[in-house]
C-alpha cells in the first residue's frame, strides 16, 4: 500500500528531515504520526502525496513510485490520495456544496455523478443541510468537515489528515476524529499527523513516532508519548 525504504530527505538549506526511514502501511489502517516539532512529520506526510520527493530511497504509494514518477502523473496519484489541512483551504466564494463538487469537476466527472457523490459525502460528515452556505457562515469545525468531504469526494484509497484538529476546540476535535474513524471503517486508509495527545491516548490506533528523521516507535494501539 504505502512503503518507504531507507528514505533520506535533505533540503537545499542543508536540513536533513528524514534519515534512513523505513516503514510500511497497509490498506485500511488508521495511523497516527506523532513526534516533536521539527522531527520530520510534515516531510513524511508530504512524500505520500508528492509535495516532496526523496533525496534517496524508495517511496511507493500503490503502483506509484514517488521518486521516479513524472510530474504529469502527479494528478493520477492525487486521485488516490486525499489531503485535509489544518487551515481547511476552502474556496471562500464557493458554497459548501460547490467546494466539494469542485474536487470532482477538476476530474471532469459527469454532473449527475457529482450531485450524487457530493450529497453522499456531505451526509457522511453531517453537513447535508448546509450545502448552500459559504465557508464564512459556518464554524471552524464545520469548515474542517467540508474539507474532509472534499478530500474524499473522489473516493481516494488514502486520506491524509495533517493536524486536522490543530485549530479546533477539544469537543470539535473529537467530532472530527469520529468522522475520520467512520471514513476508515468504510475502507479508506487514514494517516493523521497530530499533536493532540488526548485523542491518540484515548482513541487507540497504530502510532508511528518520528524523531530526528527516523522511526522512534511503531506501535499498534500505541500512546502519544510526548509532553504537550
Amino acid at each position: 500500500m504505502i512503503k518507504m525504504e531507507n528514505v533520506y530527505k535533505k533540503y537545499n538549506n542543508g536540513i536533513t528531515a528524514l534519515n534512513k526511514l523505513s516503514v510500511e502501511i497497509d490498506q485500511g489502517e488508521f495511523v497516527y504520526v506523532v513526534g516533536p516539532s521539527g522531527a520530520g512529520k510534515s516531510t513524511f506526510i508530504k512524500l505520500i502525496y508528492r509535495e516532496e520527493v526523496p533525496t534517496k530511497g524508495i517511496v511507493k504509494v500503490n503502483e506509484f513510485d514517488i521518486g521516479k514518477m513524472k510530474r504529469k502523473d502527479v494528478p493520477k496519484l492525487r486521485r488516490n490520495v486525499g489531503v485535509v489541512f489544518q487551515d481547511f483551504k476552502l474556496l471562500p466564494r464557493l458554497t459548501v456544496y460547490e467546494n466539494v463538487a469542485y474536487a470532482m469537476k477538476v476530474l471532469e466527472k459527469k454532473p449527475k455523478e457529482i450531485r450524487k457523490r457530493v450529497t453522499e459525502v456531505l451526509d457522511l460528515v453531517g453537513l447535508k443541510h448546509k450545502g448552500k452556505m459559504f465557508p464564512n457562515q459556518i464554524s471552524g469545525g464545520e469548515q474542517q468537515r467540508v474539507a474532509i468531504a472534499r478530500a474524499i469526494a473522489n473516493t481516494p484509497q488514502v486520506l491524509i489528515a495533517d493536524e486536522p484538529t490543530g485549530n479546533l476546540d477539544p469537543e470539535t476535535s473529537w467530532e472530527i476524529l469520529e468522522v475520520l474513524e467512520e471514513i476508515n471503517r468504510l475502507g479508506t486508509t487514514v494517516i493523521m499527523a497530530t499533536h493532540h495527545s488526548d485523542i491518540v491516548n484515548k482513541a487507540r490506533h497504530r502510532v508511528i513516532a518520528i524523531e530526528s528523521g527516523r522511526i522512534a516507535r511503531d506501535e499498534m494501539e500505541g500512546e502519544y508519548g510526548y509532553e504537550d
